[in-house]
This record gives structure tokens, sequence and C-alpha cells, in this order.
């Protein structure tokens, strides 16, 4: 039990930098983390990165908010439609077999690497 919980806590901490350097962690970080890591199902590690990531982010933004450098306003405008895609993700997330969320996700974050570099 003790070796999960230094491991999620590894995995916490590394999501946490990662997310206040680049604004990535959660489906970046986390997810693969807790499926390689902590041998987290498919489904599960979407959801713990869920939950996971409303906490960075809050601890995160307290400190940018303190140097002005949060736009409240377009905050909003990129947080309201993606509550809704979350939601809409979540329901889709269910009807699709763990096997091709994985290769799914992984197709995703190859292509987002290739665009980042060629970029």
């Amino acid at each position: 039990m003790a070796r999960v919980v230094a491991r999620l806590v590894g995995i916490g901490l590394v999501a946490g930098v990662f997310s206040s350097l680049f604004g990535v962690g959660g489906g970046i970080l986390i997810v693969p983390l807790l499926l390689l890591i902590a041998a987290y199902p498919v489904r599960d590690a979407a959801a713990t990165s869920l939950g996971a990531i409303g906490i960075t982010a809050a601890a995160g933004v307290v400190l940018y908010a303190l140097r002005g450098e949060v736009d409240v306003g377009y905050a909003l405008l990129v947080g309201i439609p993606g509550a809704v895609g979350a939601l809409a993700g979540t329901g889709l997330q269910q009807r699709v077999s763990g096997r091709a969320l994985t290769a799914a996700f992984a197709a995703l974050l190859a292509g987002i690497g290739i665009w980042l570099i060629a970029g």
C-alpha cells in the first residue's frame, strides 16, 4: 500500500510541476503515468486525472492570479465549453473499449508531439 501511495504522490508532483510550467498535466502526464506506473485501468486513470486536474489547476491559478496573469474572461470562454466537452467526452468514453481508448490516446499524444516539433 505504501508503494502505491508513493507512486501516486510522485505522479502528482510531476503533474503539478509540468502543469504549472506548460499548462499541461492531466491527460498528457497523469493518465500515462497512472497507466504505466500505477497500473490503473484506462477509465479509472482518466477519471482520477480529471479529479486531480481540478486540484492542481486551482493551486496553480492562485499564484498566476496573484501576478495578474489570469484573464478571467478568456478563462471562462475556454472553461465553460471545456466543461460541456468533458460531459460529452465522459459519455463517449463509457461506450468505447479500453483498448480503443488507449490506442486513440496514444495517437493523440503522438500527433501533438509531431505538431509541436514541426511547428
